[in-house]
């Protein structure tokens, strides 16, 4: 995940690379098949460190948890190129728009194919790609990647790069101000939330070992970048690591801001996620 973050601030959020979608694209296919296999010959040192990171998966793990990760990895890579053809643009996408590029360019795919890994628990494919667990997954990742838009907030209007979150395309799509958009934008998180909450409680009852150590991975997973998030002087204004959670200044809240049970209005991409049938 470090690499990950690492690789993200270098080549893609900031780096040279940042408004050069031909260019990076380029890397990117490197990256991959460095990702993909030993017999690469990356020049980049960022591909040459995945590639060492991807063979020690391959010394402990299943051949089909790594073709997974790196078919997560991928996935990742592709928003990424998303997300930076539309920086070099200078083009806001709209909000069913950037919830799908930020499910993808979040990198959620890659962190959380990692819980097979880190737990050793293989889900079969009949539970992994069933259509509740999936939506279970990208719920997770999306309430992830927003809550990581909030964590970056301070960090990003300091240096001026605020070019696509959550809060800049609430504001260009409907007019408002950032701290109007604040408050829509944990609107929507808390939503996405509560069903999968609501969601998972379906589910739960009836998984099989394998994929229930991977639905708690996906809870872990929330809660974790949650703390990671309010701690890592990566986000934090004062470049420092706090002495204790009571130094932070957010805190959890004790109810949810929105607790209506449908998809979101204008957001047609992630709008099945509420589907009555999943199972």
């Amino acid at each position: 995940m470090y690499w990950g973050f690492a690789f993200d601030d270098a080549r893609c959020d900031s780096g040279p690379l940042s408004t050069r979608p031909a260019q990076f694209n380029v890397l990117a296919g490197q990256v991959q098949r460095a990702c993909e296999t030993d017999s690469a010959d990356p020049g980049d040192r960022y591909a040459r460190a995945l590639q060492d990171i991807v063979r020690r998966f391959r010394s402990f793990a299943a051949p089909a948890q790594v073709a997974r990760f790196q078919h997560a990895h991928r996935t990742w890579l592709s928003g990424v190129a998303w997300q930076i053809a539309n920086q070099a643009m200078g083009r806001m996408p709209g909000l069913d728009e950037f919830l799908t590029m930020r499910l993808q360019a979040a990198g959620g795919h890659p962190t959380y194919a990692l819980l097979e890994l880190a737990t050793g628990a293989q889900v079969p494919d009949r539970e992994l790609y069933r259509p509740a667990v999936r939506a279970l997954s990208e719920m997770a990742m999306m309430v992830a990647a927003l809550d990581n838009d909030r964590h970056s907030l301070h960090k990003e209007l300091a240096r001026g790069h605020t070019d696509q979150n959550v809060y800049t395309v609430l504001m260009a799509e409907r007019g408002i101000g950032l701290q109007q958009a604040v408050v829509e934008a944990a609107r929507l998180r808390d939503r996405i939330l509560l069903r999968f909450l609501r969601l998972h409680d379906r589910v739960r009852p009836t998984a099989g070992q394998e994929l229930a150590v991977y639905l708690q991975g996906l809870r872990y997973g929330l809660r974790g970048n949650n703390e990671w998030g309010m701690r890592v002087p990566r986000y934090l204004s004062q470049g420092h690591w706090p002495d204790s959670m009571e130094d932070l200044a957010l805190a959890y809240a004790e109810e949810p801001t929105d607790t209506r049970p449908g998809p979101v209005p204008g957001a047609p991409g992630i709008a099945w996620w509420w589907d009555q049938d999943l199972a």
